[in-house]
């Protein structure tokens, strides 16, 4: 059996009961943090669940496949994911992997940036494509993609969460300011359509901590501001007047 726990949004106390119970009762326990921001200690997750838990990069996961599956035919295998388990594909794909195979699969839910957003007032249904920005040296050129996702958004009226990229080996995580100036050069690149230093936007920073900081106002003034990590952007689309109301109260002093 596989078992895809969520670990939510931000550290251990975010694991629900019925989460901690999968762990305590499985055979192996993996856990994937390489690709996610996630503020918890595993070690207090070990002793919590009274568990060893082996911690793996995603590339292992995609290569070890094979004997994730293998070993699921007669073991009950945890894996653990920052956030909510099937926001990412590669996971996914473990659990199509395993129904194709007859073993049994179970998902436990967990909080995710893509549902703490509602936090800001904006509606959950007036979102669009999720967009991941990426650090620069690790891509080619300027992603397009980036942009042609934005301007889709922009033109159904639909609001964009935009994700920033870390390297989780080196502990680097994107800031606010970096971001801003990768979508600005994504911007001048191919077309100017999606945003320009004059518009407001949101910024989303620690969901789910003791210390979430929202804010709303112009790329300039934002780009300019220290906002700590992990963040993501909002890139908005027309407002319902409720909308406009609520996220007034995160204006930019």
């Amino acid at each position: 059996m596989i078992v895809l726990v969520g670990l939510g949004l931000y550290d251990e106390r975010d694991v629900s009961l019925k989460g901690l119970e999968e762990i305590k009762s499985s055979d192996k326990v993996y856990c994937e943090l390489y690709t996610s921001f996630w503020n918890g200690s595993l070690e207090n997750l070990e002793k919590l669940a009274n568990k060893k838990i082996i911690l793996v990069k995603r590339k292992d996961l995609e290569d070890s496949l094979e004997k994730i599956v293998e070993e699921a035919k007669d073991k009950k295998i945890s894996i653990l994911v920052p956030g909510d388990p099937l926001v990412a594909t590669t996971h996914s794909s473990i659990i199509q992997e395993a129904r194709k195979r007859k073993i049994k699969t179970k998902i436990i839910h967990s909080s995710s940036i893509v549902s703490a957003i509602a936090e800001t007032g904006l509606h959950i249904y007036k979102f669009g494509k999720v967009v991941s920005i990426p650090f620069l040296e690790k891509v080619s050129e300027l992603p397009k993609s980036v942009y042609d996702s934005i301007l889709s958004n922009k033109k159904n009226n639909l609001h964009t969460l935009c994700l920033l990229d870390i390297d989780f080996e080196n502990r680097r995580y994107m800031s606010v300011k970096e971001a801003l100036e990768i979508l600005l050069k994504i911007n001048e690149k191919y077309g100017g359509e999606i945003l320009n230093e004059e518009e407001k936007i949101l910024v989303v920073c620690r969901l789910g901590s003791e210390n979430p900081k929202i804010v709303y106002g112009k790329i300039k003034n934002l780009i300019k501001k220290e906002f700590g990590y992990p963040c993501s952007l909002i890139l908005l689309s027309p407002l319902h007047f409720s909308e406009k109301e609520f996220i007034e109260l995160f204006a930019e002093e």
